[in-house]
């Protein structure tokens, strides 16, 4: 389609609200080379490699063709897309959320609701794509195995680590010491990873961001009740009755005490799989005394950052969404549980305790999702998403380090390819 001169102006000043540059660029370039009657910017090619590669987003004001859940944003179109993380087979399905309101927290009258669940209040979330499935062991082994990759690249002495450069590098978790305690329920590829710890479920959206060129990071507590309910004021996204959880979810009726693979349940409105049961999920927030008593006070809606708890202490941080050892209360939509680092460590023997992997029961059911906002923030404000966010937390892990238990290098795209280049992983 050809665009006439005057009719882009509506178009541009669309774009200028866009949140993210990279977005926003490539919009405007659509609306101009379409005007000039140019292949959309999407075909521009630099020898054989696309010029522009923005997965996941389709500029212009026609619904793309094809299937799933597409969510219309100034300047064109969110859409599903798939992600292969560079240097490893595994992949993983995004799928776009439409930005508006939540009634986040539960009613009064509401069956088992704790204190903790209000008073409610108006969360406004802007729109961000989801991870369809919780992550899988396909995709974290290859954080797990980033470990030793990092000692191997730090003896090559490439990619060196230094005080300049060190908040942008990635710690990579220890090789566990004792795997049938992670692996209890199993490590096929497409189980939900579990025991981690936020930390690592943080360093983990790093390494992802690092290998893709892309933002991805946990969710803030109100993009992950959002997402759950997909619009439901229900206890549970698929109603208010109990028994229809057997068709969406893995829990303490029908799980046969294990975890199960990814994706077997219906999802929900949004196309999302295993919201409730099979593992909770991990969520940026820490678990205040209160509840939602500060952002109740605020203005309404509350913007999502806003009404987010960045996390001052090491526990209790919220996890989401009941596992599958869980009862049905447990895995209402609106249902918070706290961490508790030191319980879920008990067992570990080491000195100080791994700030990267739990060990106890209830950390058997604790996974995480990972969601990319359509805005992109500064590299400054990506790093608070990542990084150790407490003085004992970077404690341990510097003492873990200079063990050898645990190591960190620098990534980005080209990390897979150098690391071949030197002799090192596959």
């Amino acid at each position: 389609m050809t665009l006439q001169a005057p009719s882009i102006v509506p178009y541009f000043a669309r774009l200028c609200s866009l949140p993210c540059p990279i977005i926003r660029w490539t919009a405007a370039l659509a609306v101009m080379v379409a005007a000039l009657g140019l292949p959309s910017p999407l075909a521009i090619r630099a020898g054989a490699e696309p010029l522009v590669e923005l997965p996941g987003f389709v500029p212009g004001s026609t619904r793309p063709a094809g299937e799933g859940p597409m969510v219309e944003v100034p300047g064109g179109w969110m859409i599903p897309y798939e992600e292969t993380i560079p240097g490893t087979t595994a992949t993983f399905r995004m799928i776009p959320i439409p930005g508006g309101t939540l009634r986040m927290g539960s009613p009064e009258g509401e069956e088992d609701r704790a204190e903790n669940e209000g008073p409610q209040f108006e969360a406004g979330i802007e729109p961000f794509w989801m991870g369809e499935n919780e992550v899988t062991w396909a995709e974290y082994k290859g954080f797990m195995a980033a470990c030793d990759l990092f000692k191997a690249i730090e003896s090559a002495r490439i990619r060196q680590v230094t005080p300049a450069n060190e908040a942008d590098a990635v710690t990579a978790p220890s090789n566990l010491y004792d795997p049938t305690t992670t692996f209890t329920n199993g490590e096929k590829p497409d189980l939900p990873a579990v025991t981690m710890t936020q930390y690592a479920a943080r360093q983990y959206t790093k390494w992802i961001s690092g290998l893709t060129a892309r933002f991805y990071r946990l969710p803030t507590e109100g993009e992950w009740e959002y997402a759950c309910r997909a619009g439901a004021q229900t206890p549970w996204h698929c109603g208010s009755d109990a028994e229809a959880l057997d068709a969406t979810a893995w829990y303490a009726d029908n799980s046969d005490e294990t975890t199960h693979a990814v994706g077997g349940k219906e999802p929900n409105a949004f196309g999302l799989h295993d919201m409730h049961g099979n593992v909770a999920e991990w969520v940026l927030d820490e678990l205040v005394a209160g509840g939602y008593a500060r952002q109740a006070g605020l203005p309404q809606p509350v913007p999502s950052a806003t009404a987010a708890v960045w996390p001052v202490k090491l526990s209790p941080r919220v996890v989401r969404g009941g596992s599958y050892y869980d009862e049905p209360a447990r895995l209402r939509s609106a249902a918070r549980r706290g961490s508790e680092d030191i319980a879920w460590k008990d067992i570990d023997p080491n000195l100080p305790k791994s700030p990267w992997w739990y060990t106890e029961e209830p950390a058997l059911g604790i996974g995480m999702r990972v969601v990319r906002p359509l805005g992109v923030p500064e590299r400054a404000d990506q790093l608070r998403w990542w990084n150790a966010d407490t003085p004992s937390i970077v404690a341990d892990t510097n003492d873990r380090l200079m063990q050898g238990r645990g190591a960190r290098g620098l990534v980005d795209p080209n990390l897979p390819a150098e690391a071949k280049a030197a002799g090192i992983g596959n």
